[in-house]
This record gives structure tokens, C-alpha cells and sequence, in this order.
């Protein structure tokens, strides 16, 4: 998966004379996230919702008028916002995303292609594909298998099973924990989630059982698929 497939493309954008409080309504009239902050060009900064949210909350809280009027006619984005945030580039994997936000403790991502902001991914779009993955997007069926140590045919006997019992698959992904090894699995072990449908999930998860694999959650398919 790359990020030019996931993000939010040709995103707003404001020039960083834009008032706080504009950007602030911008953000919520709009339902974003973040609004990166463009001057002749090129990107100079990102500002977030959450930050301008709390921003208006403890000007509001102080109660006094003065600082009011000043964050509603004269405070500029340039002022707040975050300089020379990180960016990613179209091209670049999920995978590295997700890395780097963890590195760097952050939510939101610019997309630049050249100097050009061409998109934004964020918490948002990640959880959308977390979404996929256990199977709420589309109304499937979920079972947890593991840890399992992964090794040739283990995948394949995994699925064989599971459609022994009707199931039909629509995913197999296998995650890491940290906490496996940790509760007395092998270093490389891996949980396996299954996203499937057809078949009753207890079921499926009694033939797996069976057929020698520890099932350790399951869930029903949602009745409410959240858009894609």
C-alpha cells in the first residue's frame, strides 16, 4: 500500500496571513484534519484542528475580552503554526507512514510531490485502513488466530481449514505484538486475523480449532459497514 492511494488529494490549503479564527472555521466546516499552510507555492507549515480547537478553548476560558478580540481579528497563522513540518511523498509505502509518525509523534502528514502539496494523510486515513483490515468497512466476519509461528504451508493450512468450513476469505493478515513473546510466544510469532464471510464464525472457528490452531477472539459481522 502507498500513501498516493490513502491520502486526501488536492487538499486545502491557506497562506499563512490566514486569521486563526478563519482556519479554525475552515477546519470545521470542512471536517479536517489539518490544513497545510501554503505561501507562493510552497509549503510553510501545518496547522491542526486539535491545536486550534484548544487554542480557542483557553482564550474563551480566560475571559477576557482583550485577548478575544485579538485572537479573532489579528492573530495570524503564521504565529502558530508548525514550521518546516515532515512531510512524505506520494510514492511512499504505508508502512513508512506509519514508522514515521510514530518516530516523530505525529498525526499529520503533508504529501509533497517536488515542492508541490499535492495531498494529507493522517490518523484519519490510517484507521480507515485498520478498518480493512479487521473488516468493518465491508461487514465481515473476524476471527484471531495465534500466535502462530509462521513458516512454509502454515498460511495455507490456516485458510484450507477455515474454508473446509464455508468460510469465504477475504483476507489473511498476519501482526506482530510485542507482548507474544513477552506472555510466552516465540519471538517470530505472529497473530493471524482472518476477514471472511459465507459461513457462521463459530463455526470457523471450531474448524480451525480442530485443525490445531488457537482461535483467541472473534467477531461478528458488523450490520453498519462504514464508508470506504
Amino acid at each position: 500500500m502507498i500513501v498516493r492511494n490513502w491520502m486526501q488529494p488536492e487538499p486545502l490549503t491557506i497562506p499563512s496571513s490566514t486569521l486563526v479564527s478563519e482556519a479554525k472555521r475552515l477546519c470545521a466546516e470542512n471536517h479536517l484534519h489539518a490544513l497545510p499552510v501554503v505561501d507562493d507555492g510552497k509549503l510553510r507549515g501545518l496547522v491542526t484542528r486539535v491545536n486550534l480547537l484548544r487554542m480557542g478553548q483557553l482564550v474563551l476560558a480566560t475571559q477576557n475580552p482583550d485577548e478575544f478580540n485579538f485572537f479573532v481579528t489579528r492573530l495570524r497563522v503564521r504565529d502558530v503554526m508548525v514550521r518546516r513540518p515532515a512531510t512524505l511523498h506520494p510514492g511512499d509505502t504505508i508502512e513508512h507512514c506509519l514508522r514515521k509518525g510514530q518516530q516523530l509523534g505525529v498525526a499529520q502528514f503533508p504529501v509533497l510531490e517536488g515542492e508541490r502539496v499535492v495531498g494529507v494523510i493522517s490518523a484519519n486515513e490510517i484507521f480507515q485502513i485498520a478498518g480493512q483490515c479487521v473488516g468493518v468497512s465491508d461487514g465481515c466476519a473476524g476471527i484471531t488466530v495465534g500466535p502462530v509461528r509462521l513458516g512454509p504451508g502454515v498460511m495455507g493450512r490456516i485458510a484450507a481449514a477455515a474454508e473446509q468450513a464455508g468460510a469465504v476469505l477475504q483476507a489473511m493478515s498476519p501482526v506482530a505484538f510485542r507482548g507474544d513473546a513477552i506472555s510466552g510466544g516465540a519471538a517470530d510469532a505472529r497473530k493471524i486475523q482472518l476477514r471472511l464471510g459465507g459461513a457462521d464464525v463459530h463455526e470457523v472457528a471450531a474448524a480451525l480449532e480442530a485443525a490445531g490452531f488457537a482461535v483467541i477472539g472473534c467477531t461478528e459481522p458488523t450490520t453498519s459497514p462504514m464508508a470506504a
